[in-house]
């Protein structure tokens, strides 16, 4: 019982920053859309809009459990994407002085460890399920009962 409430805690808090982060690219994407367009990315705005849409719907999974190892695993995919395309390289604001843009270097590296070790998180999740208060649980109980 107490490991089941420690995974649900698990993934509340997993979901709360992809639900966090997504919605705000579905009112505002400009933000969002620089970077992708700074990356090279091609239909900057149209790829923000998708990625808020995806960040809220698979943080929503997460957080009831339903579908937990498809949206972990794609979760832990967008991840490391994200971290090895927008992460990690150096920073160079123009202007800025070199000790500023190191710092902004410092703080992009740690973000990219960041999404990384989440998607270590995500694959635990996949590998050992979402625990018995979720709805995929709900789902194997009802299917057992059927049979």
């Amino acid at each position: 019982m107490q490991q089941n409430a420690v995974v649900l805690l698990g993934r509340i808090l997993l979901a709360l920053m992809f639900i966090t982060a997504g919605y705000p690219k579905l009112i505002d994407p400009s933000g969002t859309a620089g970077m992708i367009a700074g990356a090279g990315l091609p239909a900057a705005t149209a790829l923000a809009y998708l990625a808020g849409l995806f960040e809220v719907v698979a943080g929503l999974f997460i957080l009831v459990g339903f579908q937990t190892k498809i949206a972990a695993y794609l979760l832990a995919a967008f991840s490391v994407f994200t971290a090895l395309v927008f992460h990690s390289g150096a920073i160079n604001v123009p202007d800025f002085p070199e000790g500023a843009n190191g710092l902004l270097t410092l703080f992009n590296g740690l973000m990219m460890w960041k999404n990384i070790t989440i998607a270590g998180g995500f694959l635990v999740l996949a590998a050992f399920g979402p625990g018995a208060y979720s709805l995929d649980a709900r789902s194997a109980a009802g299917k057992a009962v059927a049979a």
